[in-house]
């Protein structure tokens, strides 16, 4: 573990990814403005910065998962220095309005659209990347990398003013895209997720969306949230200097406790289940707010941007784990969750900005506020779960796989990408040879009599209800849950090599002699992502043939 902790630490991708939070952070989140002299930061300004960044930040998510499903292999050779480009003329846009006060305006809205769509693209860079590794090495890294962003923020407050403003352009753009150019070098791009043609299966990308966007709207409710907050402190220069420090203090607590939980035990959750936590939380400051004076306005201002930090960073996770486990494009799933999130937090802003202006009557605003954000957090619940308490779909439904961690100090490093994630060692290699010839002959196969650890009805059954109402099918009747004794004896080998959920539906469906073609068809994914799964469960199995992973089962007894 302490050498793991250790590489990831001294990783280039790490301290790349915390350069671009400290990038984010001064520019698409305006915390910039408190480097920039006072004078400068007057309501046009603040207010045009805002609203053309929002506008291309969330317009350039959309466009990417759009691009992603029609181009696909455009969207393969999205370059590093162009994103780096962007960030850099952006800063440069900003700093060049100080000096051109004839035209601050134009620089300004200028500068919003650069910078929006350079973060963008420059997300794009980092998500693909991270889901490129296995899920260990990616998810570690991308926590470190946020746990060490809010140090290198912090410490521009070291930095004398008439400075700051020139070290985001001059130093953190081009220290950032230096170290996206040395990660990339390591990504495997023979991965079904690079080499998807969505278009060839448009069925698996309806499926994911209709899994996923509960999760989305969940984040997105969380970051109209945010929305509203960020608008609020446009009007009020008392808190608007305190919501990025505290964006950047939640950034390192949540990356904190997540790597303290990780180390000490293994866990999944959902993107739904985190919202459901922090609904409470949310909904009942907003209630208070109308009734408390300026210094709860900034704590909860504080909160509400630590829990967008959160699931900004949960969200990253997720969608690299959709990309794994369903070989789907990368940037389709994040531009899917991008576009819904940070339209809404756009709206959010648009609201938060425009409400005292539109119930100018003292503090009344306030309460304008809290009942309209209340009700849409109230109705997102709803949608989502049905209630805060009872999920809206029956048991035996799957609609999402959780984001998975198990735990760093019980299991062994897998590597999965190239480097680092680099292709599975010599005895997957080996395995990989008579893959596909097991697989393929895996449906015509009769399995032998009274052989009762593979003989399953499963399949032999026609489906009932319960099953039809399911959103994803999966290899067992819950995801995870016991249903015969091959279910039990999944479930063991799974804790004990680290599989994923995923990667034990499919290692169940292989025992149960499923060809490679049915398990697609079940899970609703590509062939060639059932290929590479079989890989992984190979290698974490230390095996070669799907005969030695019945022996394996069958070793287990009860």
């Amino acid at each position: 573990m302490a050498t793991e902790s250790a590489s990831a630490i001294g990783h280039a991708s790490s301290w790349g990814y915390a350069c671009f939070l400290t990038v984010n952070a001064t520019s698409v989140w305006g915390g910039i403005f408190p480097f920039l002299p006072l004078e400068f930061q007057t309501v046009e300004v603040t207010l045009t910065f805002f609203l053309t960044q929002a506008v291309a930040f969330g317009g350039a998510f959309l466009a990417s998962m759009l691009g992603s499903y029609f181009f696909p292999y455009g969207a393969r050779r999205m370059l590093v220095s162009l994103s780096a480009v962007l960030l850099f003329l952006g800063s440069a846009c900003l700093i060049t309005a100080m000096y051109v006060a004839s035209a601050a305006i134009a620089f300004v809205g200028a500068g919003g659209v650069l910078l929006g769509i350079g973060c963008a693209g420059m997300f794009m860079l980092w998500q693909r990347y991270f889901a490129s590794l296995d899920a260990r090495t990616g998810n570690f890294r991308l926590i470190v990398g946020t746990a060490i962003a809010p140090f290198i923020y912090l410490a521009l407050y070291l930095v004398p003013i008439a400075l700051t403003a020139f070290l985001v352009p001059l130093i953190f753009v081009p220290l950032c895209g230096l170290c996206v150019a040395l990660s990339v070098r390591e990504m495997n791009f023979e991965q079904p997720m690079f080499e998807d043609v969505p278009r060839q299966h448009p069925r698996v990308y309806r499926q994911v969306v209709a899994d996923y966007w509960r999760s989305a709207l969940c984040v997105g409710s969380l970051a109209l949230v945010a929305g509203v907050i960020r608008g609020i402190a446009l009007l009020h220069e008392e808190i608007s200097s305190l919501v990025n420090s505290a964006s950047m203090l939640g950034s390192f607590i949540a990356a904190a406790v997540l790597l303290v939980l990780w180390h000490r035990m293994s866990f999944r959750f959902g993107l739904i289940s985190v919202f459901r936590v922090v609904y409470p939380l949310l909904t009942l400051g907003f209630l208070l707010m109308p009734f408390c004076g300026l210094v709860y306005l900034n704590a909860f201002a504080a909160v509400a941007y630590m829990v967008f930090s959160l699931v900004q960073m949960l969200m990253m996770m997720q969608c690299a784990q959709v990309s794994r486990d369903r070989g789907i494009n990368p940037v389709f799933i994040y531009g899917f969750f991008g576009a819904i999130v940070y339209i809404l937090q756009s709206v959010g802003f648009l609201f938060g900005w425009a409400s005292e202006l539109t119930v100018p009557a003292g503090s009344q605003w306030l309460y304008f506020v809290a009942l309209i954000s209340s009700c849409g957090l109230g109705i997102t619940l709803l949608v989502s779960t049905g209630t805060l308490f009872r999920p809206m779909v029956s048991k035996g439904t799957v609609t999402a796989d959780p984001i998975e961690f198990y735990s760093l100090a019980a299991m062994p490093a897998v590597s999965v990408g190239r480097g680092s994630g680099s292709v599975f060692g010599e005895d997957a290699r080996k395995a990989n040879c008579g893959l596909g010839a097991e697989l393929g002959r895996a449906s015509a196969e009769s399995l032998e009599d009274g052989d009762s650890l593979v003989r399953s009805t499963a399949d032999d059954k026609p489906a009932t209800p319960a099953k039809r109402r399911r959103r994803r099918p999966s290899a067992s009747e819950d995801a995870g849950a016991i249903r015969d004794r091959l279910s039990k004896q999944c479930l063991v080998l799974q804790e004990r090599h680290g599989l994923s959920m995923r990667e034990t539906e499919v290692m169940e469906l292989i025992a149960r002699g499923n060809s490679m073609a049915a398990i697609a068809e079940r899970l609703v994914i590509s062939e060639n992502t059932v290929r590479t799964h079989a890989k992984h469960i190979y290698t974490k199995l230390d095996i070669h043939r799907r005969q030695e992973l019945l022996d394996m089962l069958r070793e287990l007894g009860d």
